[in-house]
């Protein structure tokens, strides 16, 4: 058996501001340097073997974090990246996103197996993306337990691939908050077994994002993107 221990990155600058950051490599924030703090002290005395992360520093600080007890190498996987955003990159989820593609932004909400940003990743690759980076991660390290840090919407795609769901029930799967931990076991034959999902007990509510907001909530998931402080990415 090898388990996956799954890390959403901290808050960064690009969920204070409420743009869409996808690719688009954001420093972390007071609040996420915070959150980081306590991801520490809770992975201080997880069995930890390997750590792996996406190239983006919001990432590669949470792994660092989670690093601080453990000492390992810790090793940039390029596929564990957020979604390419193409055009919506940097652009606000309130003022701009609505108004420039408002059929996009039903399908993010609504059908978001169907989304598609012009110039970006269709959300259907990212599905198969990270899927095979985390798999190609398990069989280099069969038997072992591997922490990796990655972003939102690619581990919203991978926990929908985990659950044997198909992408098209991809808005079935739950959000998860910043440094939420979620653990999936693999047995030898790459059979997927989630065990937690989205648990981000280690926070406070002064610190939790989601404590902040509802637009995570499955009945606020509406045709015109919701509210403000959006933190999807």
């Amino acid at each position: 058996m090898t388990r996956i221990i799954l890390v959403r990155h901290c808050e960064a600058h690009g969920n204070t501001i409420s743009v869409f950051q996808g690719h688009t490599d954001s420093d972390i924030s007071g609040n996420g340097a915070a959150q980081l703090e306590l991801l520490g002290l809770r992975c201080r005395n997880m069995p930890i073997d390997a750590i792996y992360s996406s190239p983006l520093k919001r990432a590669f600080q949470t792994a660092e974090a989670i690093n601080q007890y453990h000492h390992l190498p810790i090793q940039i996987e390029p596929r564990l990246i957020e979604i390419n955003g193409g055009d919506w990159e940097g652009k606000s989820w309130n003022d701009e996103l609505p108004v420039l593609y408002p059929e996009q932004m039903k399908n993010w909400n609504m059908r978001p197996f169907a989304f598609h940003p012009q110039g970006g990743e269709a959300m259907r690759d990212v599905y198969e993306r990270i899927w095979a980076a985390i798999t190609d991660i398990v069989k280099e390290n069969q038997g072992k337990t591997v922490c990796v840090a990655s972003h939102g919407c690619a581990i919203r795609n991978f926990l929908c691939h985990a659950l044997n769901k198909p992408i098209e029930e991809l808005n079935d799967v739950d959000w998860c908050d910043n440094t939420a931990i979620s653990v999936i076991d693999f047995d030898n034959d790459l059979h997927s077994h989630v065990i937690s999902m989205n648990d981000a007990s280690h926070l406070t509510p002064e610190l939790s994002v989601f404590a902040q907001q509802t637009w995570w909530r499955p009945e606020n998931r509406v045709d015109d993107g919701g509210e403000n402080e959006d933190s999807r990415s």
